[in-house]
């Protein structure tokens, strides 16, 4: 495999790090990867694009910028670098990769991403919606588009603590109004409109990961979380096998007729019953993890690229535990000028 693949979402902030860099180093682990990895990001502090696992590395326009500029970025990078695939990691940004996935196509460029159509349905704001239709279990939530809603909360039979999710990113449990207000206008600035609000459940969360063929899920790895940031990302995990876990995310996959990573968050409640949190349409941070367990999910789904048949994996092993850990990049200025001034980081 000797492909030149582009991975975006190389920041790495130590409360809630980017899926870039461990894709990266998911692929460099795998022994038949001969190929280059071009790393791209929003910022010249997205310490990814200065790791050696890049042999190049590019900025890109914001996705509020629109579809049409990442074309046009994306075209200019592919005159220089060649690429064969891109691959998506953040979910702000998919709306536009979809909407120049056949372009890219038509150029040689592969992506392994879901449709429009699959992405919004697995909206924060549609979830209980999909939940219901394919008889998934998730926590109440509702759409808030007024601030007052959280002092009157109760009077509508929402008590504290609840959850202030963002439209695509973070989540706040909140213990007070003045905790929920704050956590709404925060959300609404970063992130946009719907802010939306669920209900607080007691229990412990557990994450999958996998692959969307677009027949079914392939390559499950589970895990529980150890150690958490301030946002509530893993820092710390270990694998389990969790069938009934794994159920769940298989109905997902063939409601949706998925097709691409996907990382599912549910939470299994006191009561001994799964609750689906989130399913987030790219791969998580922890994805290294695959790789870790002998089921290298960035490896593979360069093999549905190309059209192959998914390879075959081992038997998830439980108890295999992952720390994330913090090391300093040293690096010339000169270098973290050239990609401030010229928007490229070329060796």
């Amino acid at each position: 495999m000797k492909w030149n693949v582009a991975i975006t979402g190389m920041n790495a902030r130590p409360e809630n790090p980017g899926p870039g860099y461990p894709v990266a180093r998911c692929l460099r682990q795998a022994n038949d990867f001969g190929g280059r990895i071009v790393g791209l990001g929003y910022d010249v502090l997205d310490a990814g694009l200065y790791h050696p696992h890049c042999e190049t590395s590019y900025l890109l326009p914001y996705p509020a910028a629109g579809a049409e500029a990442l074309l046009e970025r994306l075209l200019e990078i592919h005159q220089d670098e060649h690429l064969d695939a891109v691959i998506p990691c953040l979910d702000a940004e998919l709306p536009c990769f979809i909407s120049i996935g056949e372009e890219l196509k038509r150029r040689g460029i592969h992506t392994w991403i879901p449709t429009a159509r699959q992405l919004k349905a697995r909206n924060k704001d549609r979830l209980p919606d999909l939940c219901q239709r394919l008889g998934i279990g998730t926590p109440e939530t509702r759409t808030v588009s007024d601030p007052h809603f959280f002092r009157r909360s109760h009077l509508e039979g929402w008590d504290y603590p609840l959850v202030v999710k963002g439209a695509f990113y973070d989540a706040m449990v909140c213990y007070t109004s003045d905790q929920a207000e704050a956590a709404y206008y925060k959300l609404a600035a970063q992130w946009g409109y719907p802010v939306l609000v669920q209900r607080f459940l007691e229990g412990q969360e557990i994450n999958l990961t996998g692959l969307g063929t677009g027949r079914g899920l392939a390559g499950a790895v589970m895990m529980r979380k150890r150690a958490v940031t301030e946002k509530g990302k893993a820092w710390a995990g270990v694998t389990v096998v969790d069938e009934q876990l794994e159920r769940l995310a298989a109905t997902l996959v063939e409601g949706l007729g998925w097709c691409g990573p996907l990382e599912v968050e549910v939470l299994r409640a006191n009561d001994g019953q799964l609750y689906l949190i989130e399913m987030n349409p790219r791969f998580p941070a922890w994805v290294y993890l695959s790789c870790g367990v002998g089921r290298n999910l960035p490896r593979a789904m360069l093999e549905l690229m190309q059209g192959k048949d998914m390879p075959d994996f081992p038997p998830l092993r439980p108890g295999m535990m992952f720390l994330r850990y913090a090391e300093e990049l040293v690096i010339d200025l000169k270098l973290f000028e050239n990609l401030m001034m010229r928007g490229a980081l070329v060796a």
